[in-house]
């Protein structure tokens, strides 16, 4: 009788502290909740589920590849599962079934054939029509050499307007801080732009066909803007390119998507998209902050 109490209480003790534990958690999560951040325009949002909503024609035509594509597969999966779970049910040997005895068949072989190859095509044309236009850098506006370095971007406009400005982006040193201390402490919120807030961004004008070269000087990194459909690795020695054309104003956010080291995570990407006039007072102000700083020197 006593051991069997003794395990009655061990088994009590056991359940309080199972309890405990998700009480525990259940609290923490109601903490955190407290103090989440909001949907980041042009950015990622709270709990986002789906590619993030785009801002270029290419990042739509990839959104719609990605749910025919899904579809295709969807139709598929159903299609050979329901064939298979028909004949284990319909066949099985318990109702009595008993097992053909049959050789190959030229149309089977001819169907499971063609249908896979037309399959495939329909699903290469658009993949490939998608893709190609991806690759078009031909009849840029502006072109932006975009360096990697460990762990900051380095911006230089190339041609078009605003030719000659060049400068680096580096994360914001208010949350870099934050970060290094452990995040947003009780009673403060993180910013809705957590670790994708730069000094200085790289500022473009609206429909206008932007073409990025990609580099680095140390170690592969990559440049990518989810909204804008684009991802490009920049590689030592090497140069890339992509493109993209932005069809609304607004703030843009990505991140260096190759691992690159131990502060990978702090090398952020913020695009903001600016009207033509507003893009071209923002040249002007970078020339004149430019004509200052030389003659200092």
């Amino acid at each position: 009788m006593m051991n069997q109490g003794n395990t009655m209480s061990k088994m009590t003790r056991f359940g309080w502290r199972q309890a405990g534990a998700v009480l525990g958690f259940v609290a923490a999560w109601l903490s955190t909740a407290a103090y989440a951040v909001n949907d980041l325009p042009g950015g990622p949002a709270v709990r986002q589920l789906n590619l993030p909503r785009p801002a270029t024609r290419i990042a739509e035509e990839q959104i719609w590849l990605h749910w025919f594509m899904m579809g295709i597969c969807v139709v598929i999966f159903l299609a050979v599962f329901s064939v298979m779970f028909y004949s284990i049910l319909k066949h099985r040997k318990s109702v009595g079934h008993k097992a053909a005895n049959f050789h190959e068949s030229t149309a089977v072989e001819i169907a499971w054939t063609i249908v896979p190859f037309v399959i495939v095509i329909g699903m290469a044309l658009p993949a490939t029509k998608v893709l190609v236009a991806q690759k078009d850098t031909t009849g840029a506006d502006l072109t932006i050499k975009a360096t990697g370095v460990q762990w900051k971007w380095g911006y230089d406009y190339l041609k078009g307007e605003g030719e000659g400005i060049g400068f680096v982006s580096t994360l914001d040193i208010a949350q870099r801080q934050m970060s290094d201390n452990g995040g947003a402490k009780a009673g403060e919120i993180a910013p809705d732009d957590y670790l994708l807030k730069v000094d200085n961004p790289l500022v473009v004008p609206v429909n206008k066909k932007i073409r990025i070269i990609t580099t680095a000087s140390d170690v592969i990194h990559a440049f990518a803007v989810p909204a804008f459909g684009i991802k490009q690795d920049a590689i030592p020695g090497f140069v890339r390119d992509t493109w993209f054309r932005a069809e609304r104003i607004g703030d843009f956010y990505g991140q260096c998507q190759e691992l690159c080291g131990k502060e990978h995570a702090y090398m952020p990407i913020h695009v903001k998209v600016v009207s033509a006039q507003d893009y071209s007072a923002w040249v002007a102000l970078k020339a004149a902050e430019k004509a200052a700083a030389s003659k200092l020197l």
